[in-house]
């Protein structure tokens, strides 16, 4: 589909060629040197095509290299085919020595990097003009191929998407808050992000494959990766520590922050007012980021801005009066979740089974359905939320397959519902409740 490798993207492409001489690439010879050096000192002795693979750079550039390593009297091959990429090289005892002071100073080897400015330049002519964008009907229906009810807040999220406006989503537990919100991202163009950017020798990481997703087709330079817009979350664990670029002495990388990983997408502050540090501060810390679409992070104490064109989402099951105008400004839109009804939790409970590949007799949906209806009409009255579709799903799996059966019965959904914590605390309550309503009307 054109939406997601359109025209600009095409042109894209034609920019991320892989560089194949060390005139064409973006990084200083002594970096690539520096770099191939730590992997030959760390391996002993390994063959070039395996350095292809653990760099990406292309075959010639590691050739020319290699052979200037080579007279410097830093590695040696010590056989091979033919062909240069099965050659296999050594370190020497200068090349050892130099190594040594090398990965003590930044232990980093793996994938070549991009240089800060080709970084800088590349992102910025896809982030220009992002917005208002046009999002195909097609898009839309796999978006939300999975959401039940929730019609109104579904046409929020679809403007917020094509203006690139911000929402702030609250409601009781367990009304699907995150999960509807995930879908944003889902509405979004994909974009192409270096997996490393160099600056001044040093390496920041800015793919991450917990948050990245990558796109069945791949630019020809392996140093970037073409992902669908980002979906990054963080909860009550998040501080302000963690909204900050850090170096992983470890790894030998900076680290980038939940805000500059949802660049291109959705950045989504869940549980907000529920973190031990004071919401307000960390909101105050998106408000340049939200601002100006760049953050400034330190490398060896050196400031460099990086984009932030991301779209935010704030969460909460507090009243939205928590976020002051200022903030409110930054997220324009709101979405309020209503508790599900009973049909809409049964389909959600269904459909669980199904992607499940769970076999159940016709009574067990209409058993689930009994636990949330009104008393009045037979049923046990308790409040319906989304979350009890899976987990109740889960656990009667789980009582299924400890009993050894083949499909899920009334009897083993009896069982499901007497383990679920939350469905027995209601239980237990909630007829208490029942009858001091009936005796006051009395």
């Amino acid at each position: 589909m054109d939406y997601y490798h359109d025209k600009k993207m095409q042109e894209l492409f034609e920019l991320l060629k892989q560089p194949k001489t060390l005139d064409e690439i973006d990084l200083s010879v002594n970096f690539i040197k520096n770099l191939l050096l730590k992997i030959i000192a760390t391996y002993g002795s390994i063959q070039v095509n395996r350095i292809h693979e653990i760099t990406g750079l292309h075959v010639d550039i590691l050739e020319e290299c290699l052979k200037e390593m080579e007279k410097d009297e830093l590695c040696a091959p010590t056989g091979g085919g033919f062909l240069f990429p099965s050659v296999t090289y050594t370190i020497k005892k200068q090349g050892r020595k130099q190594a040594d002071k090398l990965l003590r100073e930044n232990p980093y080897m793996g994938m070549a990097p991009v240089s800060y400015d080709r970084y800088f330049e590349i992102m910025g002519r896809q982030l220009e003009g992002r917005f208002p964008i046009r999002i195909p009907q097609e898009v839309i229906d796999k978006a939300f191929s999975d959401v039940v009810g929730n019609e109104s807040a579904k046409k929020t999220l679809i403007e917020g998407a094509i203006g690139g406006k911000g929402l702030f989503i609250y409601g009781p537990p367990g009304t699907g808050k995150t999960f509807i919100t995930s879908k944003m991202s889902d509405l979004l163009p994909p974009l192409v992000i270096p997996r490393y950017v160099e600056f001044s020798e040093q390496v920041i990481q800015f793919y991450d494959p917990d948050f990245h997703r990558a796109c069945p087709e791949q630019p020809e330079d392996p140093r970037w990766v073409k992902i669908y817009a980002p979906f990054v979350f963080t909860g009550s664990e998040l501080t302000s520590e963690k909204l900050e670029t850090r170096f992983d002495p470890n790894k030998g990388v900076y680290e980038t922050s939940p805000i500059i990983k949802a660049n291109g997408g959705v950045l989504l502050i869940d549980d907000l007012g529920r973190q031990k540090e004071d919401h307000n501060a960390l909101l105050n810390r998106l408000i340049v980021p939200l601002e100006n679409k760049k953050d400034m992070i330190y490398v060896k104490g050196s400031p460099i801005i990086v984009h932030t064109h991301f779209i935010p989402a704030f969460s909460t099951n507090l009243d939205i009066t928590i976020m002051d105008e200022a903030h409110l400004r930054r997220a324009p839109l709101h979405v309020h979740l209503e508790k599900p009804s009973v049909d809409e939790i049964v389909e959600v409970f269904k459909r669980n089974l199904e992607s499940m590949g769970e076999e159940y007799d016709p009574e067990v949906l209409e058993r689930f359905a009994k636990v949330y209806r009104p008393m009045t009409e037979g049923g046990e009255g308790l409040q319906p939320t989304f979350a009890h579709a899976r987990d109740i799903a889960q656990i009667a799996q789980a009582v299924r397959i400890r009993k050894g059966e083949d499909r899920l019965t009334l009897e083993t959904m009896e069982e499901a519902l007497q383990q679920h914590v939350l469905i027995a605390l209601q239980r237990r309550f909630t007829p208490m409740l029942f009858e001091r309503i009936i005796r006051k009307k009395v």
